[in-house]
């Protein structure tokens, strides 16, 4: 249609060129030659116009076929970054789903974990009420009360084991045991008055008693100038009771001179659960030159300069554990829990903090031999003798003062 369009234009302009030649010719007088000539040059002028139209025309369709191609370029470009748009927020749909369901996955068992401690606890109060009407039977009570009259009437008895100096074998002190004894005189073990002594909340006012005990001992055989110490347990109830233990405090200070005497001992679980409160009395126990120990340990990976800040002198350490834990290394003989150090020199770093070692439960003279070996310098356990009462007589000397047994007896 355009090329039509063009050639109609051209035929136009060859008919007017030709016209302005003739009217020239016939008007103007000039020579049909020199008219056709005129008519040929306005010709060549509209044709040279009409050719520049045309390449005028070329270069806009050249143009506008460059902006189409652009435009199909961007077009398709669009198209990709939709169809990315589109994955892309389908992968992020999927990753948000993904982790919605990893956290409700983390809730459910959550959720599981409340469950199940909720289910335990209810086992345990369930356990505590069983035990309670357990020990609400005739036979149970009876018990309790047997132990309570024992402990208002001070039939506490004390019984003594030898702990010795290696390798002379010679008492330097002695461990306290407690035994009750009924009205009529037969011995109460602890397996039978513990049984009941615990959920009965008699466990505190014992260990107490003990310790009054102890003092009153370690008096008497001072009299009898016999250097001999006493270990006596002490438990976090005995050093959290605020009332006991000011009155307990207020007793030890009346009897400071013999704080070189009288070692308190806990268990090594005991004193690493001991809180600020038990750490204050301690340390006032401390300040009157009482000094402590630990035993019942089951790790022998010890910081003994964190024991040393405590006022630890003594630190026992079952033969069979201590033994237990040796092994052949290239060095030499070392501890399980302690590479690189050598077992020789366990007890000689014990020193250096101002602590003794003391193994105990020493059954054998192959356990001696072993223990003299590691240089640990005291020794305690069955072959060194067993645990003896002290006589009676001793005790009735030894009873604590009536206003402590109370004391004593009142918070449990």
């Amino acid at each position: 249609m355009r090329y039509l369009t063009l050639a109609l234009l051209a035929c136009a302009y060859a008919c007017l060129a030709l016209t302005a030649g003739l009217v020239g010719w016939r008007l103007g007088g000039t020579g049909l030659g020199v008219a056709l000539a005129a008519g040929a040059l306005a010709l060549f002028l509209s044709i040279q116009e009409l050719a520049a139209r045309l390449q005028g025309e070329a270069h806009l369709s050249s143009a506008l076929a460059e902006l189409r191609a652009a435009r199909r370029d961007i077009a398709e470009e669009v198209e990709k970054a939709r169809a990315y748009a589109g994955e892309a927020a389908r992968a992020a749909g999927e990753a948000a789903l993904k982790r919605s369901e990893e956290i409700y996955s983390e809730v459910q068992l959550l959720e599981d974990v409340v469950q199940r401690l909720g289910e335990r606890l209810q086992s345990e109060l369930s356990l505590k009420v069983a035990r309670a009407a357990h020990l609400a039977s005739p036979k149970e009570t009876a018990l309790v009360q047997t132990v309570r009259a024992a402990l208002e009437a001070g039939r506490v008895d004390l019984y003594l084991q030898a702990v010795v100096s290696l390798p002379q074998r010679r008492t330097q002190f002695y461990e306290s045991f407690t035994r009750l004894r009924d009205e009529s005189g037969r011995v109460l073990m602890p397996a039978e008055f513990l049984s009941v002594a615990e959920p009965g909340g008699l466990v505190a006012a014992i260990d107490n008693l003990l310790l009054f005990r102890c003092v009153q001992i370690v008096r008497r055989l001072a009299g009898q100038e016999r250097r001999v110490g006493i270990f006596c347990n002490i438990s976090l109830a005995s050093l959290s009771d605020a009332e006991f233990f000011g009155q307990f405090l207020e007793f030890l200070s009346a009897n400071r001179d013999l704080a070189g005497a009288l070692i308190f001992e806990l268990g090594q679980a005991v004193f690493d659960a001991r809180g600020a409160a038990h750490a204050r009395n301690m340390a006032k126990l401390a300040d009157l030159g009482f000094r402590f120990s630990i035993d019942k340990v089951t790790n022998i990976a010890l910081n003994f300069q964190d024991l040393a800040r405590a006022d630890v002198a003594f630190v026992k350490i079952g033969a069979p554990l201590l033994l237990g834990e040796l092994e052949e290394t290239k060095e030499g003989m070392s501890f399980k829990s302690l590479p690189g150090m050598e077992a020789v020199d366990f007890a000689a770093l014990a020193r250096r903090h101002g602590v003794q070692l003391v193994a105990e439960k020493i059954e054998s003279e192959r356990q001696v031999i072993d223990v003299l070996e590691l240089d640990i310098g005291y020794g305690q356990g069955h072959l060194f003798g067993e645990p003896r009462p002290i006589k009676e007589q001793v005790l009735a000397d030894a009873r604590p003062p009536p206003e402590l047994i109370r004391a004593a007896l009142r918070r449990s």
